[in-house]
């Protein structure tokens, strides 16, 4: 298949946090079986592809992402055969299936790193990071872990400090040497030939550190209440030119298999984001573009951020979405419940690859957690900030059941406390809830193709009106998101807002004649439906 009618091009992604997806064992903890018991759920919600945050082997100090065996399934999750059986009940429904790739670091406990803490001249010392103390006895320089404290952790056996840019049981790999490179690579080729169609790569712009290990600069905007980490800039220890390099190379194994996409997770600015599609988009089918995830949620804003995002597009690289995930807050609680249904819009009826997140489409919101509750590493390090992502994390409501139909045992992590009306059974039987909303915006996707090969040509709109259209093979539709609460009616004259209503975000407005002035309610949206 060319790159231009790639499946990855045309589908919807939906990501599962597999700990709080769907329990079947009773142990509190979501497992691979529990995720085929619920694909056909996601078949009726009518997503393409499924990706799974880490389910290999791990001792769990950062719930997966410290990974002590690249090719084996931790035990919490199920086995191997689960695994096998997972990938064939969801090609076998027409669902792809994407790993989560962690290489920029193993567990402290991965055989690699407890052979290279031997000895200074054990054949994987240079596996990973390890530098002499500075001159005074402390760390090599100023880098500091994004999870609280120095990025250097002292071994005292061998007298050297080694690189962690997370947690110290997260130890960098060293991705300057060629056989750590090709140790990943033959990881990637493993489960490729199981049948995975990719990969979501795990931040993919720290691979590569500054060869020569230089302070990294202070951040003169700096203030007290953010992560201490903020405090520098990560000039040196990320985002290095050669990581590229390493990016090709990736995408060079992905290229030995058919129709397979590679994804990375890059939180930089848009100008720097772009570069990772690579040299003749040779790099990463799809550098997420998590602009929306952080955006203050007015219409110029978000109008701005999708010009700026589709001009510094390079020719022929492809646009993808990301409205939540399992770093940051739930979009319920970021925009509001109601407002939440108008992002469901935007993110379906934008031009590129959508991701959804687990829980979205039935609205679940942020839930607070207690000290006494807090599981996230990254919470316990650097309190007080509001960097805990617990909240974001919690278990699926499916139903009303108690643990909402989850678990049969004490979840992992607290339910929301509105489970019991706020779950996928209750919003199935509700005609006009954000989960048949949700399904409602698949179908009309599906069915409009100039939703997804069509154009995005902006409209002029004004205060907190967002419009533009999809425009391709002789069909146009106009998106109007009102992103305030009170309504606001605009004279479609001229504007070519003339038509008929395909969806609105209350679904109760289908086939309404918009001809002479479109008026919208206080949080609603609109597609609006114009034969060219």
């Amino acid at each position: 298949m060319t790159e231009r009618g790639a499946w990855w091009r045309e589908g919807i992604f939906y990501q599962i946090y597999p700990r709080s997806f769907q329990d079947s064992d009773g142990d509190g903890v979501g497992d691979l079986t529990g995720i085929i018991h619920r694909l056909p759920y996601l078949l009726t919600l009518g997503v393409d592809a499924i990706w799974l945050s880490p389910i290999f082997t791990s001792p769990m100090a950062d719930f997966g992402y410290d990974i002590a065996d690249y090719t084996g399934i931790d035990p919490l999750f199920g086995t191997m055969a689960d695994f096998d059986a997972l990938v064939k009940a969801a090609h076998d429904g027409g669902l792809k299936v994407i790993l989560d790739l962690v290489p920029n670091h193993t567990s402290d406990q991965h055989p690699w790193f407890q052979e290279a803490r031997r000895a200074r001249d054990d054949p994987r010392r240079d596996w990973y990071i390890w530098r002499d103390p500075a001159a005074d006895g402390g760390p090599p320089n100023n880098w500091l872990s994004e999870f609280g404290g120095s990025a250097w952790q002292f071994d005292a056996a061998t007298g050297q400090y080694y690189y962690h840019a997370f947690l110290a049981q997260q130890p960098d790999l060293n991705w300057r040497n060629p056989q750590v490179r090709a140790a990943i690579h033959n990881v990637m080729r493993f489960w490729l030939r199981k049948g995975v169609d990719g990969f979501r790569v795990d931040v993919i712009w720290h691979l590569i550190k500054d060869a020569e290990f230089r302070d990294n600069p202070a951040n003169p905007d700096y203030h007290g209440g953010r992560p201490p980490h903020e405090q520098i800039i990560s000039r040196y220890s990320a985002d290095q030119p050669e990581v590229h390099e390493v990016i090709t190379a990736m995408r060079a194994v992905m290229d030995e298999f058919d129709d397979r996409v590679l994804i990375g997770e890059i939180y930089l600015p848009l100008e720097r984001l772009i570069a990772y599609y690579g040299k003749d988009l040779g790099g990463a089918h799809l550098p997420f573009n998590f602009a929306l995830l952080s955006a203050p949620w007015h219409a110029r804003d978000i109008e701005k951020i999708i010009a700026d995002y589709e001009a510094a597009l390079p020719h022929g690289a492809w646009p993808n979405w990301v409205l939540g995930n399992h770093d940051r807050p739930r979009l319920a609680s970021r925009v509001g419940a109601e407002q939440a249904r108008v992002a469901a819009m935007l993110l379906l009826t934008l031009r590129g690859t959508p991701t959804l997140y687990y829980g979205d489409e039935i609205g679940m919101h942020q839930v607070a957690i207690s000290p006494e509750q807090v599981r996230d590493p990254f919470e316990k390090n650097v309190p007080g900030v509001g960097v805990g992502r617990d909240g974001c994390r919690t278990p699926m409501q499916w139903s009303a059941l108690p643990q909402a139909g989850f678990t049969q045992a004490t979840p992992w992590l607290p339910l929301a406390d509105d489970f019991t009306h706020e779950n996928v059974v209750n919003l199935t039987a509700d005609r006009r809830s954000i989960l048949n909303l949700t399904r409602a915006l698949i179908r009309l996707r599906k069915a409009h193709r100039v939703l997804v090969t069509g154009s995005y040509r902006p409209v002029a709109a004004q205060g907190d009106l967002l419009l533009y259209r999809r425009e391709g093979d002789g069909e146009m539709l106009t998106i109007a998101l009102n992103l305030g609460d009170q309504p606001v009616s605009i004279a479609t004259g001229g504007s070519g807002l003339d038509g008929e209503i395909l969806l609105s975000t209350w679904l109760d407005r289908d086939g309404e004649r918009v001809a002479g002035t479109l008026d919208l309610r206080g949080n609603e949206g609109v597609v609006i439906g114009r034969v060219m």
